[in-house]
């Protein structure tokens, strides 16, 4: 494995993407060389975007449990009824804090409902299905530009006990998602019981590094992930949700 190296490359000069935009083409048509091998990260929140994610804070109605949350933690209660509505479970609602089960199966703050960098008075909602996202994205580049990279949908997740956010894979296709080492050996020849490389999640993490949030780099091409990438879509990032009777926290 020595020698390997990997690379992300920001795809600049997207335009601002609206409802129906062909991600795709725009992505394909950027003069940004795309191998087979490569990565294709981008963001959710251009995802969401082009597939009509979008909601008017206007237009929504709080139901009253909706009003009591949003009194508590000093939120919009029409924003906190989205994220109701996108969630399964409140599992924290304390200091300004709302962390939710999505109808995905993440765990996340707000269910991913978010203000930053739509237009005022509207929230973005995730995909409904991130992984679907992911592989019909892989299709349409790949009627364009004549090759199948991987990709990668990308969202900030904060994470418990540690400061600060990552970029983790809300949906991928054609990259395994996990890399299972169990039962290799480690330098000393002794058995690894439990690791488990989160490759889809490292290669949003990696892309991140070199976006800017305020450019309109929503899409980054890494490369070096080419003994990852697959001819199959893959079964996408729900293999990276922990099921549900293995989590010890929530």
């Amino acid at each position: 494995m020595s020698g390997l190296r990997l690379e992300a490359q920001p795809v600049m000069g997207l335009p601002e993407l609206e409802p129906g935009a062909d991600l795709a083409g725009l992505i394909a048509g950027s003069g940004v060389a795309i191998g087979a091998g490569d990565v294709v990260v981008v963001a959710q929140k251009a995802v969401s975007k082009v597939e009509g994610r979008l909601r008017a804070l206007a237009g929504v109605m709080p139901s009253a449990a909706a009003e009591e949350l949003a009194v508590r933690l000093d939120k919009d209660p029409r924003a906190v009824q989205l994220i109701l509505d996108e969630s399964t479970e409140v599992l924290r609602a304390e200091r300004g804090v709302l962390i939710t089960r999505t109808r995905h199966g993440y765990v996340c703050a707000n269910a991913g409902v978010d203000a930053s960098n739509v237009p005022q008075g509207t929230v973005a909602l995730l995909p409904e299905d991130p992984d679907d996202s992911a592989r019909r994205l892989r299709a349409s580049i790949a009627e364009r530009a004549g090759v199948a990279p991987a990709v990668v949908v990308s969202d900030s997740f904060g994470r418990p006990w540690r400061l600060g956010q990552a970029d983790v894979a809300i949906g991928c296709a054609g990259l395994e998602p996990i890399d299972d080492r169990r039962g290799e050996a480690d330098a000393g020849g002794r058995e690894l019981s439990a690791t488990e490389l989160a490759v889809a999640d490292e290669a949003a993490s990696a892309a991140a590094l070199v976006r800017d949030k305020a450019g309109r780099e929503a899409v980054v091409v890494v490369r070096g992930l080419k003994r990852y990438v697959t001819e199959a879509d893959g079964p996408g990032a729900a293999a990276l949700v922990r099921p549900h009777e293995e989590d010890l926290f929530s």
